[in-house]
């Protein structure tokens, strides 16, 4: 295996390309370290150290770091790792690490974000919010249904009112045209239309 290239990133990184292909990214003082030069055949021991104990070590610690901060899901971190330009093997090893220790919890991401938008975004919104975060589907539906049948549900009726408030919308003052550019806005935001006729006391007809 022959180092046949090295592109630095910035003052402390650099990829490192082998044969052609591109193998890794490594500190400035771990090419010090393995003595990893363009040029230089790399032995297989130094190769499988690198990969196998260097890379997915510091991939738990980037995980470690990002979590410490505020919690994600198993696609948000995974897509974190990846920008990092981490090794395939080395991104499962560390969500695989982390997930058994419970530190990433997409059901328990989910419960928490609908917990703590239920009063201020539709349930919609907050199913599309979740998808993009990386949350199965089936999992956001369950908790949804759950949390109805338990009569904890998103009040969307409550949330929708919350928007009239932040744009000091009054529909008891308000006229037809305010009406109906506040009722596109709020079918944008996710909210069904009986929904919106009901808080901005419109009439079927109306619409």
């Amino acid at each position: 295996m022959t180092v046949t290239g090295i592109e630095e990133i910035n003052h402390k990184k650099a990829k490192v390309f082998i044969d052609h292909e591109f193998a890794f990214v490594l500190y400035k003082g771990e090419l010090r370290l393995y003595g990893i030069e363009e040029g230089r055949e790399i032995e297989e021991g130094e190769y499988l150290e690198i990969t196998e104990t260097v890379l997915p070590k510091r991939a738990k610690l980037r995980c470690m770091n990002l979590l410490k901060s505020r919690a994600y899901t198993e696609k948000q971190l995974r897509d974190k790792l990846v920008q990092g330009e981490y090794r395939e093997d080395a991104v499962e090893e560390a969500i695989a690490y982390v997930k058994s220790y419970g530190y990433i919890d997409d059901r328990k991401y989910a419960e928490d974000f609908i917990s703590c938008h239920m009063a201020d975004r539709s349930r919609k919104k907050m199913e599309l919010d979740l998808c993009r975060k990386g949350i199965d589907r089936k999992i956001i539906q369950e908790i949804m249904e759950r949390l109805t049948e338990e009569g904890e549900g998103p009040d969307e009726f409550l949330a929708a009112q919350k928007f009239l408030e932040k744009k000091n919308f009054d529909p008891n003052h308000a006229g037809n045209k305010e009406k109906q550019k506040m009722s596109a806005f709020l079918y944008r935001k996710g909210f069904h239309m009986d929904i919106i006729r009901r808080v901005l006391l419109l009439d079927i007809t109306s619409i």
